[in-house]
Formats: structure tokens, C-alpha cells, sequence
């Protein structure tokens, strides 16, 4: 580990509470974050409004407060009107469509059970035509590639049904083209390994049922490494920690099945620190402002790793590694063990069962 930061030990304490979670906390603070509209953050972030839904939204059902505090036919009416005569999404209304809005579009509907009224076919057919002829997608009309926008493209496709709308094994083979000598993946051939495009690939893969391609050992390691003394996770070597990386490495050592390789603890510790005490919400680092999508990914990193809350009037969900979204969600969708159903902590349940 490198001493870019300080131990665990001399992180900020937050209050003594019944629980360490400040979780009705965090659910007021993303109950207010509509209300906000003289905030600075607030108009920065209007071109990504479906994905801060996303998060907004994800945070509740894994406090599974959703139904207590947003209207579930207000944000599928919102989120409809965000899909395009193109049949992809865009980040708020009237905005082009992009792989990464149509992801979270289809994310949010799926939580709220409105795919049906979605023009599903269209949103295939969009995403479909994102692949080019060597397996690899871009992200809009405008051509950008990178290894996000596989992953985006399996888990949108298998949500709405039709992951047999692309070419399955061309995607696989230029994912494989990704990986560096290191273990680790980048945005393209031959790009720096960074945790979140690792996060990309490694779910990628799950779903095409191709993880049994790559040295699993290997990649774990380069993510061990990722831990600094402070707990928390940084995203490449040489870098701060930050929140977020508790769901962008972390969901990868679960699908991989190397969660044991992390300190859990003192990753607990690092999260409860970035927490809010007063407004709720959680930060990238200690003491700084929180946002909706740390808050999100903070709690993820508490599911991933399996937070059990001492006050029994706190529950926290367990999210599925691969999709982000609940497992309860997915059985909905039908998605199949093939698929990456059980990855993570639930496949580690089901082995204690078998």
C-alpha cells in the first residue's frame, strides 16, 4: 500500500448513533435533493438528471425507503419522456440520446416495474446499432468508444430480454483486447487499468458467461492493492481514496468472489467517516460535501460486503454485483444464474445452502 493517506485510526469520528448508518439521514437528504433548485449542484447536473434519479432512487430501495418518499408514477412518467424518437434516452428531456442515460433509464423503470411502457423494441434496436464491426460500442451517434459501453449494452439488453440482439462474442473478444499486463482493464487496447472500467469488464464478462477467460487471481490482486491505509479505495495506483471506488472495485472482488481479500473493517470505517452527520449524505472523502453519487455508491460498498445494522429499524438491501440493482428485481426480470443472477454474496449464501 502506498501513504498517500492517513490510518483509519485518525480518521473523524462520526457522533455515536444506534447505528453507525445514518441512514434516515441519508434518506432525507435525497428526499430534499429535487428541492434544491438554488443550488449550484442542482444546475450542473441537469444533463445527467436520469442518472442522478438512478442513484437517488437506488439509495432508497436499499434502505427500502423508495415507496415512503418518491411517487413511482412520477418517475416513470419522467423517465419515459426522456427516451427518444431513436428509441435510447437521453439525460433529461429533449437531450440526445446516450448509452449511459438509457442504462439508467432502464435501471429506474426496472426498480419502479414500468419497462412495460417503455417502446422496448426501439430501445433495443438503438442500442444494438451502438456495436461496430470489430465487437466494441460507442456511446452516441457521435462515435466514442471505450469498455463502458459493452457493459452497458449487456446489462441494458438482458433487462429488456434481447441480449441476443448483439454480437455476444465479438464484444468478448474486444474486452479481451483491453486487458493490460497487469491484469487490469482500460477504456481501449493498450489504456492505463483503472478500477472502473475493471468494474465494466469484469460485469461484461459475467453476463456474456465469459469470466473463466481471464486469471481471476491476478485481477483480485491488482484490486487488493487498491486499499489504503485509511480504508478507503483508490481507483489506480498512486491516487487518493475515494467512496465511490467501494462500489467500483468492491463489485468486482464480488463477482469475483475475493471479497476476503479487502479489509473490511477498516473499508466500513472509511465510508461511516464520509458521512454527513448533520444533512446526511455521503462524500468522496472525509469532511467534504456529500452528493447523491457517493451517497449511492457508499451504501453499496456497505451491501457488497454485507453492513449488518445494529438498530433493527435499519434495514440495508443486498445489491447484485453485476446489474447494481436488487436481486429481487432481477428474479422479476428473469434474469438466469447463467447471466449473473448469483453472483456475489447471494452465490456465496447458495453454497452454504448446497
Amino acid at each position: 500500500m502506498t501513504s498517500l493517506e492517513q490510518p483509519v485510526d485518525s480518521l473523524p469520528k462520526i457522533e455515536d448513533t444506534s447505528d453507525r448508518l445514518l441512514a434516515n439521514l441519508h434518506v432525507r437528504f435525497v428526499a430534499a435533493l429535487n428541492d434544491r433548485k438554488d443550488s449550484f449542484h442542482y444546475w450542473t447536473s441537469q444533463h445527467l438528471r436520469v442518472s442522478g434519479m438512478y442513484w437517488g432512487c437506488s439509495a432508497l430501495f436499499l434502505l427500502n425507503r423508495s415507496a415512503s418518499v418518491f411517487n413511482a408514477d412520477d418517475i416513470i412518467a419522467f423517465t419515459l419522456e426522456c427516451q427518444n424518437s431513436d428509441g435510447g434516452f437521453g439525460g433529461n428531456h429533449g437531450q440526445a440520446s446516450h448509452m449511459l442515460y438509457t442504462l439508467s433509464a432502464l435501471q429506474v423503470l426496472a426498480l419502479y416495474r414500468g419497462l412495460d411502457k417503455c417502446r422496448r423494441d426501439d430501445a433495443v434496436a438503438w442500442i444494438a446499432a451502438r456495436q461496430k464491426s470489430n465487437g466494441s460500442f460507442e456511446g452516441d451517434e457521435w462515435g466514442e468508444v471505450d469498455t463502458r459501453f459493452p457493459y452497458i449494452a449487456l446489462n441494458a439488453l438482458q433487462i429488456l430480454g434481447r441480449v441476443d440482439a448483439i454480437n455476444i462474442e465479438k464484444a468478448v473478444e474486444w474486452i479481451l483486447l483491453c486487458q493490460n499486463w497487469d491484469a487490469g482493464f482500460g477504456v481501449s487496447p493498450g489504456a492505463e487499468s483503472h478500477a472502473g472500467q475493471i468494474f465494466c469488464c469484469v460485469a461484461a464478462l459475467c453476463i456474456a458467461n465469459s469470466l473463466h477467460r481471464i486469471d481471476v487471481d491476478r485481477l483480485a490482486n491488482w484490486l487488493a492493492f487498491r486499499q489504503l491505509p485509511s480504508g478507503g479505495l483508490n481507483g489506480r495506483p498512486e491516487k487518493k481514496a475515494d467512496v465511490c471506488y467501494s462500489w467500483w472495485v468492491m463489485s468486482s472482488l464480488s463477482t469475483l468472489q475475493r471479497l476476503d481479500w479487502i479489509h473490511k473493517d477498516a473499508l466500513f470505517e472509511y465510508i461511516f467517516a464520509c458521512q454527513d452527520a448533520e444533512d446526511g449524505g455521503i462524500a468522496d472523502k472525509p469532511g467534504n460535501m456529500p452528493d447523491v453519487y457517493h451517497t449511492f455508491f457508499g451504501l453499496c460498498g456497505l451491501s457488497l460486503l454485507g453492513y449488518q445494522p445494529s438498530d433493527p429499524t435499519i434495514e440495508l438491501r443486498e445489491i447484485n454485483p453485476v446489474y447494481a440493482l436488487p436481486y429481487d428485481v432481477l428474479e422479476e426480470l428473469g434474469i438466469t444464474a447463467e447471466r449473473g443472477l448469483n453472483v456475489g454474496r447471494r452465490s456465496s449464501a447458495l453454497d452454504v445452502v448446497r
